[in-house]
């Protein structure tokens, strides 16, 4: 059962995709539809809501004692932003050179960011998980590839010690500058007397310029730099909103945590907010235990009109949701949809959600659904936008956009052309080069097919990463992004995520991280590893999508080894490479300690 409003074309686009096929096997998808003009750059958006909606909430977080929101209507915001845009132009910053962000999410922190790009100067938003890091050589190495002229934290006391070293540079510090001598504290840019200059400067802007760099996850190998321009962000917007109709006459209200390092939290949902005059309310809280009942709490706070999170958000929300109806009534009291993204979403996730909702909300069916793209696309380049049986499916092209899909060994790679996709990484010009084929297309890695050749505009269903994939030594392929879902489903609640091992061997094996319920379960979690394995053996299930082997854990995935990004995506390699020793216990003759096998 699907909301009534998936098939009002006022509310939802109706799918429709063109699909041209050619004789190497390769094929083409993309949109009918036209991409209506969009904004020339971010900051148009920001002066239309400052104009025809001043009082209307922009941004909120929680304030020093954790109880209070406070926040700034668009008009304030607009205001700060010209303040703080007369201070960057008073620093005179050397041209071409950035400026850093080195924090979590906050007010502050987009008021920077917003004013930077709205008088020409690039901001590149860092993870905060590479400053609090024992190590900040990582951080280092960043802010070396980004030459940046100024750099900003949100408090000394926290970060101070971590930039100590960097030289040549402007620091400013929200709280505690008075402690880091030479930096300067963000309420003296915040005092700026905005002149006619920040007007200029804003007038001057062009689409191509250069409007934020983010960083890739490195998920799949060296971060690397990449240019997001305000075409290709400002494009995404709409394409989203041609598509997502109801956005045109309905301001979305979001709580959301996922960090602005990020292509997700920070142009997906923060510029969705910016581009239709919505609220986004700051979420403290993460994906982990201790603080996962922080964003319960928002949520329930607020009671936002559209969730977005990644699968490890929705897994650690749902034992809180399914243990109180009243709480989740309230959380779901007014979301139109649900939707996951940059990672896949495990089927009993999916079914749980479901169940949760028509629990507490039988008259109102959730929408659930996704999206698919890169840093590199702005993000999105697909979306289902209609009623899904369950989760695979990421969607059809949005308008503006073509995605070609091409064979690659045994599995069809995804590449993306159009408006809202990069021309290139930053000073990096070899990268550039080999991350295009030959007809432009950008050559994203990840794989697909479509759920029914004879309709395209029934989408296509993410097939895990190209590069992820491995052979047994029989010579069978291993399709690591399906069959990791379909064992993390088979074993939920108790597991949270799965490494698979096998290359070049006989057998493929699980590397189990456990969930807290497994964590407190051993022996259950065990008992249970067995039962999948011995149930997917009785199946027919052939080597390649039978583990007979699995070590769990006890230590989680490490963020600062880059074994996990903040937005909770195991990175397999990663995994793989820094514990080679699991993987050896795993295979040896006999067995290593702990290693369950069928």
């Amino acid at each position: 059962m699907h909301p009534a409003f998936l098939d009002d074309d006022t509310h939802i686009a109706p799918p429709r995709t063109v699909l041209t096929r050619f004789d190497d096997g390769s094929f083409t998808l993309r949109s009918p539809t036209a991409l209506r003009p969009y904004a020339r750059c971010i900051g148009d958006w920001l002066e239309r809501w400052a104009r025809e909606t001043p009082d209307t909430l922009a941004l909120a977080e929680r304030d020093a004692q954790g109880e209070h929101w406070r926040g700034l209507s668009y008009g304030e915001l607009r205001a700060q932003v010209g303040a703080v845009a007369q201070s960057l132009l008073d620093l005179r910053l050397p041209a071409g050179q950035p400026i850093a962000i080195v924090s979590d999410n906050a007010v502050d922190h987009a008021v920077l960011m917003l004013a930077a790009m709205h008088v020409g100067i690039t901001p590149c938003s860092l993870s905060s998980a590479y400053a609090r890091s024992s190590d900040p050589g990582r951080l280092h190495s960043m802010l070396a590839a980004l030459q940046p002229s100024l750099v900003y934290a949100s408090d000394a006391a926290v970060y101070a010690r971590a930039l100590a070293g960097v030289d040549g540079v402007v620091k400013v510090f929200s709280r505690h500058a008075d402690t880091c001598p030479g930096s300067l504290p963000f309420a003296q840019l915040q005092a700026g007397r905005e002149t006619a200059d920040v007007q200029r400067a804003f007038d001057a802007l062009l689409p191509g310029d250069h409007a934020k760099y983010l960083l890739t996850s490195g998920s799949t190998g060296r971060p690397k730099v990449v240019i997001n321009t305000h075409r290709m962000l400002c494009a995404n917007q709409q394409m989203m909103a041609q598509t997502w109709r109801f956005l045109e006459h309905e301001k979305p209200v979001l709580v959301d945590w996922l960090p602005w390092s990020h292509t997700f939290g920070g142009n997906h949902n923060l510029n969705m907010v910016l581009c239709h005059g919505g609220t986004l309310y700051i979420d403290e809280g993460r994906p982990m235990p201790g603080l996962v009942e922080k964003t319960v709490r928002n949520l329930r706070d607020v009671k936002p009109t559209m969730l977005f999170n990644v699968p490890r958000g929705f897994d650690m929300l749902l034992p809180l949701l399914e243990a109180d109806d009243a709480l989740a009534a309230e959380v779901l009291s007014r979301v139109r949809l649900a939707f996951y993204a940059a990672a896949a979403l495990a089927p009993s996730t999916w079914q749980r959600l479901q169940a949760v909702a028509q629990r507490v909300r039988p008259a109102q069916p959730l929408w659930l659904t996704t999206s698919w793209g890169a840093t590199e696309t702005a993000p999105a380049v697909t979306t289902a936008h209609w009623g899904l049986e369950g989760a695979g499916c990421i969607g059809a092209p949005l308008p503006g956009l073509e995605l070609k899909l091409v064979p690659s060994g045994s599995k069809l790679e995804m590449r993306v052309k159009g408006v809202s996709v990069f021309s290139g990484y930053r000073n990096a010009p070899r990268e550039t080069a080999s991350a295009f084929d030959e007809e432009g297309f950008y050559r994203i890695g990840d794989a697909a097919y479509l759920v029914d050749a004879e309709r395209p505009e029934r989408g296509v269903v993410f097939n895990g990463r190209v590069a992820e994939d491995f052979k047994l030594s029989s010579g069978s392929w291993v399709s690591v992004g399906t069959l990791r879902v379909e064992l993390v489903s088979q074993l939920a609640p108790l597991v949270q995520d799965i490494v698979l091992t096998g290359h070049d061997r006989d057998e493929v094996g699980m590397l189990v991280f456990p969930s807290p319920a497994g964590a407190r379960e051993l022996v259950a979690l065990r008992e249970k590893l067995k039962s999948v394995m011995a149930e997917r053996r009785r199946a027919g299930a052939g080597s390649s999508q039978s583990p007979t082997r699995a070590l769990v854990l006890g230590q989680p995935p490490d963020a600062d080894a880059g074994e996990i990004t903040d937005k909770g995506y195991i990175n397999q390699a990663a995994v793989l490479a820094r514990r080679a020793g699991d993987v050896a216990a795993l295979y040896a003759t006999p067995p290593g300690g702990g290693v369950v096998t069928l």
